[in-house]
């Protein structure tokens, strides 16, 4: 995938520019980017991955690519609590699915997100993984595991082939006001 169709993926779940957002489990940070790229440079983005090199390479490509963008790099493990300010949204792109229990990370998350605030998910639409995609979540699980965690107002946004597991999806799920 390009950049294109990565922000294609989350585009649909970013409702404005600006905004204070987070992006956990960022990795390489191609998500990162494109939300830089949705928020505009009125946008904060908080990105968090436990791996210090791959957010300082997602610091050069920020800074080539979105230079007025404000990004902040923190070094967690986001299945533990974070010192994030409240959120308007938080991005999770093919970083949940490392978790087999995943609603304590989702009660963190909705923790971090302010009353009516978005999580977008990009996830593999399978419910069996492998090795390095262990516990991918279909949508039809994520709108269950999604109202489970107390989320609201859960829609698929779109829905791509993928070589690895047959398809990638993003959806758009909101925190109660």
């Amino acid at each position: 995938m390009d950049h294109a169709d990565i922000r294609g993926l989350i585009e649909g779940g970013v409702d404005r520019e600006g905004g204070a957002w987070a992006d956990l489990g960022s990795g390489s940070g191609a998500f990162t980017l494109a939300l830089a790229e949705l928020l505009g440079p009125t946008g904060r983005i908080h990105s968090v991955d436990r791996d210090s090199r791959v957010l300082e390479r997602q610091r050069q490509a920020i800074q080539n690519e979105f230079p007025r963008t404000d990004v902040s790099y923190l070094t967690a493990d986001f299945g533990s609590p974070l010192d994030l300010p409240p959120l308007d949204g938080v991005v999770m792109a093919n970083s949940l699915h490392f978790f087999w229990r995943k609603e304590g990370v989702l009660e963190l998350v909705r923790g971090y997100l302010k009353p009516g605030g978005r999580l977008v998910m990009v996830e593999y639409d399978a419910d069996r993984g492998n090795p390095w995609v262990p516990h991918p979540i279909s949508y039809p699980t994520w709108e269950r595991l999604s109202a489970e965690a107390g989320f609201e107002g859960t829609r698929l946004l779109k829905r791509v082939p993928s070589r690895f597991l047959g398809a990638i999806y993003s959806a758009l799920s909101h925190r109660p006001p």
